[in-house]
């Protein structure tokens, strides 16, 4: 009987591990690639951030973070609903250096089960760094 039960208790917790959406880590060769997939990369730092360096060419600033480390997971959620063509499309997060987008990709894989996200291991500054291209996010109010 024991083993029956462990048996059941095996199967039960080997089926939830393996439909756990899981992040995966990208290479810049790897987002370069995905850009041309229609995968939705979306940059998550600050604005003054994205006009220090610059964005990935086809990224969405959406900040996650403030500068005190507070969020509006709810909010922000919304706007990438919003912004995502369809509930499988990819989506790429991009920060300075990966750690902020391996935070909120296994928010998003983990506790949310989001399935296909993925993170820009070493974010923009290996972007950067392998002298791949930029663009400004420019607002009407910003000098560029």
């Amino acid at each position: 009987m024991p083993i029956k039960y462990a048996l059941i208790c095996f199967f039960l917790l080997s089926s939830k591990m393996l439909t756990a959406a899981e992040l995966i880590n990208l290479t810049t060769k790897d987002v370069s690639e995905k850009l041309t997939e229609n995968a939705l990369v979306i940059d998550i730092r600050t604005p003054q951030e994205w006009q220090n360096t610059g964005l990935i060419p086809g990224s969405h600033p959406v900040k996650f973070f403030d500068r005190e480390g507070k969020y509006d997971a709810e909010q922000w959620l919304a706007t990438v609903k919003q912004l995502r063509a369809s509930p499988d499309q990819a989506i790429i997060l991009v920060c300075h250096s990966g750690s902020r987008s391996g935070t909120v990709g296994n928010f998003l894989s983990q506790k949310l089960n989001m399935s296909n996200v993925s993170h820009l291991s070493n974010g923009i500054s290996a972007w950067i760094k392998e002298k791949r291209p930029t663009e400004k996010n420019c607002t009407p109010t910003q000098i560029c």
